[in-house]
């Protein structure tokens, strides 16, 4: 199977081959007359962010593709390109995590060749999410975000961003399919597009037809690393309560368990839910009582059935909160208080 590409950012040139089947299906129905007032409108905030890597060198050393052969042992500066779009005239940006992750250094590039170094006002690597933040002299355009509830399988789409570092570029198509897990974290839920997007995209916006943010492109489903019409960006509902918190805090502090778990069928008189397989010691979890084999089934009233719904509602609630767990344990039902904990980097629940 193909898998997804986390769309990557150094600079590169590619020949695209045009095909009978390339031809989408957006454009079996009407278009509108051009796109061009709708891109006057929204590119002045859209874009490309430069940033420079250090990567350590092999022992033997080793030359990464495109660049000098380095010297054998010493630390290399790889040179990479992504996308971003202004949210504040006081110059917030939002982009991909994955885009500034490694950045010794960032570089925003604006439409009119201006150039600003930015600096990191927050990440979060679970949504790959990230803001950054130039100084400018003057009041900077910017986009307002959208509600990507209300967008549809089949309505239109723009996508902007700065494709293989060659700047400013706009592409259009339709929402393919919404909800798209694609296995690389518990708060996946993409919106699925087929306007091109390719390696240089990643943090750039998909606009609905007003103009409005409703998604950041961030992954493609690809054979060959350029676009074949799949591709996904993370919606709008989500990015907008993100960046927010990246902006206020720097960082997310979301709700923890300390447990491991697996989804539960109805058997045996007990609901389908979420089987406690591991209680981790000192954890909220076995502060509260829970023991592996308890199988959970709502918090503070809200049903759970499946691993990732229990994750995201616990991750949903803040760090010294106090919930309530329904759970069954040897076929009796139990109402158990929990002091939630915070979940710790690169943790499970």
């Amino acid at each position: 199977m193909t898998e997804a590409v986390f769309l990557p950012r150094r600079a590169a040139l590619a020949l695209l081959l045009a095909s009978p089947l390339a031809a989408r299906a957006a454009l079996a129905f009407p278009a509108p007359p051009s796109f061009r007032e709708l891109v006057k409108k929204v590119l002045p905030a859209v874009v490309a962010i430069a940033v420079t890597e250090t990567v350590a060198a092999a022992p033997g050393g080793g030359a990464v593709p495109g660049l000098p052969m380095p010297f054998p042992g010493l630390p290399e500066r790889v040179h990479a390109a992504g996308s971003g779009f202004l949210i504040a005239p006081t110059g917030i940006i939002v982009t991909n995590n994955h885009v500034i992750r490694h950045a010794a250094s960032i570089r925003v590039l604006f439409g009119d060749g201006t150039r600003l170094p930015a600096h990191v006002l927050g990440a979060d690597p679970l949504t790959d999410l990230a803001v950054i933040k130039v100084t400018p002299r003057a009041p900077l355009p910017f986009v307002h975000w959208g509600d990507s509830a209300k967008m549809q399988v089949g309505d239109w789409i723009l996508a902007a961003g700065n494709p293989f570092g060659l700047g400013g570029s706009v592409t259009v198509g339709i929402v393919s399919a919404r909800g798209r897990n694609l296995g690389e974290g518990p708060f996946d839920n993409f919106l699925q597009l087929d306007a091109p997007i390719n390696p240089g995209n990643s943090g750039g916006p998909s606009f609905d037809m007003n103009g409005h943010v409703v998604g950041v492109n961030t992954a493609i489903v690809s054979p060959s690393g350029g676009s074949v019409g799949i591709g996904f960006a993370i919606p709008s509902d989500l990015a907008r309560r993100v960046v927010a918190q990246l902006i206020a805090h720097g960082r997310i502090a979301r709700g923890w368990l300390g447990v491991s778990i697996e989804d539960m069928p109805a058997r045996d008189g007990t609901p389908a839910g979420v089987a406690v397989a591991r209680v981790v010691p000192g954890g909220p979890g076995a502060a509260a009582g829970l023991e592996p084999g308890d199988v959970l089934t709502a918090i503070d009233g809200r049903r759970v059935a499946s691993v990732l719904g229990l994750i995201r509602v616990v991750a949903g609630l803040a760090p010294g909160s106090h919930a309530s767990l329904t759970l069954w344990r040897s076929g009796r039902r139990l109402i158990v208080p929990v002091l939630i904990g915070e979940r710790p980097t690169g943790s499970g629940n």
